[in-house]
Parts: structure tokens; C-alpha cells; sequence
């Protein structure tokens, strides 16, 4: 007769449990905290790219150090409450292996992450019920409590947070799902103790959070999951509720939130995040206490099934309710950017002498091709009832698809490549904070005074007149005081002048301010602008602080061929009401979609349209090489640094040379003011601004004084360029900012500080 085994019991395995738990939960959260904000710091400045692998070698080292440590939890303890309870903390920590492959996706593949976390998330399942296999009980029972628990945690996500396309929701719901079946699927029986279940399933959801999660989305699940761990624990030992209600919770932690959007770029989404997963916690704490009363009451029983299977009923129509009330309404997901292999040459049109015959020809032979050329891709998606948008300046296509669209795409013989577009979700409309000062507080402005266009003005009479100035950037606030009479739509009208296709404005309005400061340094009246008698129109590609390239082609074709509210912008653009000159004060990384070709031969027709194309060369610095991003890296415009007060390059100026298409080019071409630069600001109101931004708007005002004072130059790029660079004062500011190595052109300040007056006088023959 054989003894029966006692089961084995310490003091100690339950003091090393109490240790581990929390130290396990906390350190990972804060692990990754530290880790996304080393990624972020990494994309805000290129000067930090060995940050940005910090997500992928920190996920290496969590799987490595937490499989071992756990591995000896588990191998070492005796205890036989804690030893399952072990055993799925390591089959979590070792989810982390696989699990590296998300965080080589990079931004903006949220169709293929999903499937990647469905795909690693069903493996781990697979495995572990293979290993486990008699010895969990699906007791479908308590599905009923596990839907009202998953309710409770998703609503505040559901209210403040918005679904991606229709395709990245159902492979979010899938992602979610396959990971709720891995947890179930991990977790050990029960210790006999609810409140060290919930410390074991808090832990557990933890390890697979942290590892599972990617690109920010791992903050979510870290924040979310763990505080519903007991209210989880509640519903042992039912794996089929368990894996329901993790699953939906985590699907909406994937879903209505896009992890690339929380990156400190946009600033706006991380808040709103943030705020709902503080609610999900309190709302997970809540659920907990509710869920052990209701154990208690019935006794580990399916928690009366009638009662739960209301209250699942009433809680999930309540959720509805609240979404379609409050929530953010419909899909917003992110499109593909297709470029096309036969892209137009119009070189030749730069020999016509007659502008608007230049800008017509351009803008005729452009359209004509991409219609021709895009005429069965079009075809195509009409017959498979697939949204898109045609684009001419860059023979393309922004199309409504995902993953699988994109493999089809890609099989088409004329198209090139395909890239993300993203599309930002809803935000509530942010407030706009005024400037400081409600006057001009000297005039002119040092940095007028800096480029000598304050003695342009009194030697030549020169004020920019006649010139239009192109603008595209966040918005313009079109009745500033500063800005409100060089508009040209001011006796036009808004048709041709003002495009918004962020928002369908129908106005100009400034979602952010950063193009008024902008516009205001190129035009702005009393002393703020280079140029305050050219006048203005504007395109608001940039109405957060996130765009995509087709946005960025949407303003750019508008600057080339203007056209009324609502009008198509290949049938009624005319471009005898293009601009002269560009100011364009923003830059496309690859968070963004861009590549580093995605919008050259749009810069390169434009330029050989005649238009005059200025960009901020960027806020990457001090290092070398960190002039990568379209369009100031593109031989075909003109690019921009910034120097301060004093005449030093700011340490934030990006520099060259451009390494990211090969070609090894020379950038920025010269720097101008862009240190605590004193313009326009929302409210009519005033006040300064640093970067890059700064900078480039004073090139667009010289470009306007040039061609004002002599407008044989209009159109002239080459020559109006030679002119600046020849007329440049020699840098001789500090050196100590970093790549300042060899001689002019520089990649830090290109071939000096922009001098206007010495320009005008050139252009003047005096």
C-alpha cells in the first residue's frame, strides 16, 4: 500500500513569491518606460540613432536575464503552490525570443505586427497546451462573468480612443484574442489564495505584455492588463474565460490606440492614451475587489450564471452605447503610398522663357502622364472597389489598404514600390496658446537687421511686391494683423488660395501656430517679415505635428497648380496662380512613411516649373549626416540652417552631408537666423520661436526681395541661387557645435550666413 504525497508547503516559497511578483511587474513596466523613452529621444534627434535600437537589445536582454532568473524560481522551489505558477512565468519570458522579429517591423505596420503577434501568441499556445494537455479546465460557465470583466476595462479605450481600417481592427481582435488563449493557456491552477493568484496572473500578463507589445504598444498593455489581474484570478478555473476576457482586453489595448502615434513627435495621442489606461487601472483595481465579493458570495460557482449573464448583456450595451455616444465613431486607418516606375521627365520646360507658359506646360504634360500611365492600376482598384487618390507631381497613388493590398500592389508590373501613408485618429481639437506679446517688440526685428533686409527696403525701396509666396505647414491664421493684407485671397477670395485637406477648412486657420510664426518671418508686416509686400496662399499639409506623403504632395501640387474649394486637382488646377517661392518648414521621416526618393522628382519638377523651392534643413544636430529626411536633402532645393543672434550654428541645426540616398551631397546650402526668432503667433499676438523653421523663412523673404528688385530673375533658379550663395557672408561664428569639418560649402553652414543686401545689389548690378 502505497502513502499518498503531501503536498509540499514553506514559509519561505511564499516569501520569495511576494518578492518576485512585484519586483517582476514593476521592473518590467519601468524597464520598458526607460527603454521607449531611449527609442523616442532617438527619433526627436538623429543625433541619437544608437538610441533607437534600445526596444529591440532591451527586449533581448529582458528574455535572457528574466528565462534565467525564473528558470532557477522554478527549477530551485519546492513549494508546489508556486511551481506552476513558475512554470508560466517562464513560458512568458521566453515569448520574448520570438517575439524580437515585432520590433523589427519599424513604424507603420500595424497589419503585420498583428499577424505576428497572432502568429507567436497561437505557437506559445499551441506548445503550452501541448505540454499541459488533461490538465486545464475550460468550464465555459463563466464565459458570461468574463465578458462583463472585459467590458468594464475596455470602455474608457472604446470612449477616448479611435479603430484603425476595418482589416487592422479584425487582425487586432485576432492578435488579442490568440494572446488571451496564451495567457489561459500559461496559467497554473490556483495557490488556494486570491490574493497570490492575482499577484501570479498580474506578472504573467506583464512578461507577455512587455514582450507581445511593440512600437509603444507595449506601455498599453503594461498599464492595462496587470490591474485586472485579479478580477482575471476571480474566474479560475475557467481557461475559457480567462482567454476571452484577456483577449478582448488586450485586442483593445492593440486596437484603438495606434502605437506609432504615441511616439513625443505628436505629443497629443500619448495623452489621451495615458489618461484612458489611468482609468482602465482604476476601473481593473474596481473589478478585482467586485469579482473576489462575488467568488466569496458564490462560493467559486459560476457567479450565478443569470446574474452574470445580465450584467455581461447590460455592461456590453452600456459599452456600445458609449462608443457610438461619445467615442470616436467609424475607422481611421492607415493607407499605402504607391509609386509608380514611369515618372515624368520635364526638364525641358525650364528653356520656356514665358512663365505662365512654363507652369502650363508643366502642369499638362504631369497630368496627362499620370492619367495615362496609372489608367490600369486605376481600372483595377475601381473593379475591386478600392478607395485611392491620383497624384501627378510624383506619378502615385495614395490607396485604402493594408498588408494584403500591398502584396497585391506589389505584383503590379508598373508600380515601383509601395510605402506607408498614415492616417492620424481623431484628437479632440487642441487649444492654441497666443504668444506672449500682443505688439511688435522691435522693429525691424534683429534678424532682419541680421540679413540686411531692413537696408534693402530703405536703399532700394524693395518690399517683396509682386511676389507670391506659397505656404504650406500647419495653417495660416489669416486675420493676424501682421499677415491679413498680403493675403491674396483677401480681395480673391478663399477659391485658389486656401486648401486644407486635413480638415476641409475653407479658410485659412492655423491648427498650431507653427505656420503663422513661419509665414509671419517670410511677409509678416512691422518689422517681423523679410519681404512684407509679397503676397500669400497656403496649403495646411501639417495640421498636427504628423503628416504622410501624400499630405505633403497634396499642398505641393496645390503650390504648382492652385484650385478652388472642392475642385479636382487634375482638372482644375491653374497654374498661371502658382507661387513664385515655397517655404516649406517641415520634413518627412520615415515615422511619417516617407523614404528618402519619395518626394524628389516633385521637388525636381517644380523646379523646373520655375518655382523657387526653400526648405528648413531640420532639428537633428549636432551631428553629421542627420540631413536625411525629404525634402531638404533633394539637390533640387534649396535648404536651410540655423545660426543664433550671435552668428554660431545652433547646436540643433542638422548638418550634412547626405549620406541616406548616397550621393555624399553638400547640405545645407546656407543658414540664416532661427534662434529665438521673434514673428507672428494665434491671436494676433506675437512672440519667438527656435529651429530650422525659423531659419528657412527668411530664405523664402530674400528669394522675394530678389525677385522683386529684378524680375528677369523670376523663374531664373539656378542664377537666383548663384547670386545667394556668391553674396553670403563667410561664417565665422563658433565651431565647437560638431561636423564643422572642411571647407565651403560646409555641412554645417553650406557657404555662410545669407546676406540679402549684398544679394539685391548683385541682382541690381550695383
Amino acid at each position: 500500500m502505497t502513502e499518498a504525497t503531501t503536498p509540499s508547503r514553506s514559509t519561505l516559497g511564499t516569501v520569495l513569491f511576494l518578492l518576485f511578483a512585484p519586483t517582476l511587474f514593476c521592473g518590467t513596466l519601468a524597464w520598458h518606460v526607460v527603454l521607449w523613452f531611449m527609442e523616442q529621444i532617438a527619433l526627436a534627434s538623429g543625433s541619437a540613432e544608437q538610441l533607437a535600437w534600445a526596444g529591440t537589445i532591451g527586449l533581448v536582454i529582458q528574455a535572457v536575464s528574466l528565462s534565467f532568473i525564473i528558470g532557477l524560481l522554478w527549477f530551485f522551489t519546492r513549494d508546489d503552490r508556486y511551481r506552476p505558477v513558475y512554470a508560466g512565468w517562464l513560458g512568458a519570458a521566453l515569448m520574448g525570443f520570438p517575439a524580437i522579429g515585432l520590433r523589427l517591423l519599424g513604424p507603420n505596420n500595424d497589419q503585420a505586427g498583428a499577424l505576428g503577434q497572432m502568429v507567436i501568441a497561437l505557437a506559445g499556445a499551441g506548445i503550452a497546451l501541448f505540454l499541459r494537455r488533461g490538465r486545464l479546465t475550460w468550464k465555459p460557465a463563466f464565459i458570461p462573468a468574463g465578458l462583463l470583466v472585459a467590458a468594464v476595462g475596455i470602455a474608457p479605450l472604446a470612449v477616448l480612443g479611435a479603430l484603425g481600417s476595418p482589416g487592422d481592427t479584425l487582425l487586432q481582435l485576432l492578435a488579442g484574442l490568440a494572446f488571451g488563449l496564451l495567457a489561459a493557456s500559461l496559467l497554473s491552477a490556483s495557490t488556494e489564495n486570491f490574493f497570490l493568484d492575482g499577484l501570479g496572473v498580474g506578472t504573467l500578463l506583464a512578461l507577455l505584455g512587455s514582450a507581445l507589445g511593440y512600437d509603444g504598444g507595449q506601455l498599453i498593455l503594461l498599464g492595462l492588463l496587470p490591474p485586472f489581474a485579479f478580477a482575471l484570478a476571480a474566474l479560475q478555473p475557467s481557461t475559457a474565460a480567462i482567454a476571452l476576457s484577456t483577449g478582448l482586453l488586450a485586442a483593445a489595448g492593440l486596437g484603438f490606440f495606434d502605437p506609432t502615434e504615441l511616439t513625443i513627435l505628436l505629443g497629443d495621442l500619448g495623452g489621451i492614451a495615458f489618461q484612458a489606461v489611468a482609468i482602465g487601472i482604476g476601473l481593473g483595481w474596481l473589478a478585482g475587489g467586485l469579482a473576489w465579493g462575488a467568488r466569496k458570495m458564490f462560493s467559486g460557482q459560476p457567479w450565478s450564471k443569470p446574474a452574470a449573464g445580465i450584467g455581461a448583456g447590460v455592461a456590453w450595451i452600456l459599452l456600445l452605447a458609449l462608443y457610438f455616444s461619445a467615442g470616436n465613431r467609424g475607422f481611421y486607418g492607415d493607407r499605402l503610398f504607391v509609386i509608380l516606375k514611369d515618372q515624368a521627365d520635364i526638364s525641358d520646360v525650364a528653356s520656356i522663357e514665358d512663365r505662365n507658359q512654363r507652369l502650363t506646360e508643366a502642369y499638362t504634360r504631369l497630368t496627362a502622364h499620370a492619367n495615362a500611365t496609372q489608367s490600369g492600376l486605376r481600372e483595377t482598384l475601381d473593379a475591386l472597389r478600392i478607395g485611392y487618390t491620383p497624384y501627378y507631381l510624383v506619378n502615385a497613388l495614395e490607396v485604402e489598404g493594408g498588408t494584403l493590398a500591398r502584396l497585391v500592389l506589389l505584383t503590379r508590373p508598373e508600380v515601383d514600390r509601395v510605402i506607408p501613408s498614415p492616417r492620424l485618429r481623431p484628437v479632440p481639437a487642441a487649444d492654441i496658446s497666443p504668444g506672449a506679446f500682443t505688439s511688435v517688440q522691435e522693429n525691424p526685428g534683429w534678424n532682419i537687421q541680421m540679413i540686411g533686409a531692413d537696408k534693402v527696403w530703405e536703399e532700394f525701396g524693395v518690399r517683396g511686391a509682386g511676389i507670391v509666396i506659397g505656404q504650406s505647414d500647419s495653417g495660416v491664421e489669416g486675420t493676424h494683423p501682421a499677415l491679413a493684407a498680403q493675403y491674396r485671397g483677401a480681395k480673391e477670395g478663399d477659391d485658389y488660395n486656401w486648401f486644407d485637406p486635413w480638415n476641409g477648412t475653407t479658410s485659412p486657420v492655423d491648427a498650431g501656430g507653427h505656420g503663422t510664426h513661419t509665414l509671419g518671418t517670410v511677409l509678416g508686416a512691422g518689422g517681423i517679415g523679410v519681404a512684407p509686400e509679397a503676397t500669400w496662399f497656403a496649403c495646411a499639409n501639417l495640421a498636427r505635428n504628423l503628416g504622410n506623403p501624400a499630405l505633403y504632395l497634396d499642398c505641393m501640387q496645390f503650390m504648382l497648380a492652385p484650385f478652388p474649394q472642392g475642385g479636382d486637382p487634375f482638372t482644375k488646377g491653374d497654374p498661371t496662380r502658382a507661387a513664385h517661392v515655397l517655404n516649406n518648414s517641415w520634413g518627412c521621416p520615415e515615422i511619417e512613411g516617407c523614404d528618402p526618393d519619395s518626394l524628389r522628382v516633385a521637388a525636381e519638377h517644380l523646379r523646373a516649373a520655375g518655382i523657387f523651392v526653400v526648405v528648413s534643413a531640420g532639428n537633428d544636430g549636432p551631428s553629421c549626416s542627420t540631413i536625411n529626411a525629404p525634402l531638404s536633402l533633394y539637390d533640387a532645393v534649396f535648404s536651410v540652417g540655423a545660426v543664433d543672434r550671435f552668428g554660431n550654428v545652433t547646436e540643433f541645426s542638422s548638418r550634412g552631408p547626405v549620406t541616406v540616398d548616397g550621393s555624399g551631397r553638400m547640405k545645407p546650402d546656407i543658414v540664416a537666423p532661427g534662434a529665438d526668432v521673434f514673428s507672428a503667433l494665434p491671436g494676433g499676438t506675437y512672440g519667438p520661436n527656435s529651429g530650422t523653421s525659423m531659419a528657412g523663412p527668411h530664405l523664402a523673404g530674400v528669394v522675394a526681395l530678389l525677385w522683386s528688385a529684378n524680375p528677369d530673375l523670376i523663374g531664373d533658379i539656378e542664377r537666383t541661387e548663384q547670386i545667394i550663395i556668391e553674396t553670403a557672408d563667410p561664417y565665422t561664428g563658433s565651431m565647437e557645435n560638431g561636423c564643422f569639418e572642411g571647407g565651403t560649402p560646409n555641412a554645417a553652414y553650406g557657404y555662410g550666413v545669407v546676406n540679402v543686401y549684398e544679394a539685391v545689389k548683385m541682382a541690381l548690378g550695383k
